[in-house]
């Protein structure tokens, strides 16, 4: 199945529809708005509606408990990194830091 995008400048929300061809049997999914949406892309006939097709989901769909694992970890990460690491290890880290931000300027 082809997918058929070209913008539109004059149709900003696109309604995303599925077509086929009595023709040539080609079937795909064509933005509602386009230049030459009513075109087959092989045989250059006419096509037919076949059905609209849904939006998709937002693609920022999360995971809930992925999220409150990460939650968790991030409630105490720094935290307990800072209690773990020696206070040598973190006069280290500090002074790298402070040498790289230096070395944007």
């Amino acid at each position: 199945m082809a997918v058929i995008f070209q913008p539109d400048p004059d149709n900003p929300q696109p309604r995303v529809v599925s077509r086929r061809c009595p023709v040539c049997e080609w079937e795909g999914i064509v933005v509602v708005g386009s230049s030459n949406e009513e075109d087959c892309p092989q045989c250059h006939a006419p096509t037919a509606i076949v059905t609209p097709v849904e939006d998709p989901p937002a693609a920022s769909t999360k995971n809930p408990h992925a999220a409150a694992l990460g939650r968790l970890g991030g409630v105490r990460g720094g935290k307990a990194r800072a209690e773990a690491l020696s206070a040598k290890r973190r006069k280290e880290i500090a002074r790298n830091a402070a040498l790289a931000r230096w070395r944007k300027r």
